[in-house]
């Protein structure tokens, strides 16, 4: 099992950054690719950013030159920059990460970010 602990979400100003972080514990040699998802009130559950092991990455078109994904193999921990942050960022932000051996899903229980005036 794969346990993952979301933080660093909180309250911006439009145009403001925040930095997420996400630490991966347990067997930790299970995990392939990890990402960012969000969640806004009554919408589904989107991909905000992946990165593989290697470090490719692939966004939303909605974050594309705004946001920066990264990761740590080392310290287990992935990462997400939100810079030029906008009122429709306001979601929680989910940590995902794939298990390489059975294809399963962990999740985190994501960080809050609202984007307010």
């Amino acid at each position: 099992q794969v346990q993952l602990v979301e933080s660093g979400g909180g309250t911006v100003q439009p145009g403001g950054s925040l930095r997420l972080s996400c630490a991966a514990s347990g067997s930790i040699f299970r995990i392939d690719d990890m990402g960012w998802y969000c969640q806004a009130p009554g919408k589904q559950r989107e991909l905000v950013a992946r990165i593989t092991k290697g470090g490719s990455t692939n966004y939303a078109d909605s974050v594309k030159g705004r946001f920066t994904i990264s990761r740590d193999n080392v310290k287990n921990t992935v990462y997400l920059q939100m810079n030029s942050l906008k009122v429709e960022d306001t979601a929680v932000y989910y940590c995902n990460a794939k298990d390489r051996y059975n294809g399963d899903t962990y999740w985190g229980k994501g960080t809050l970010v609202t984007v307010s005036s």
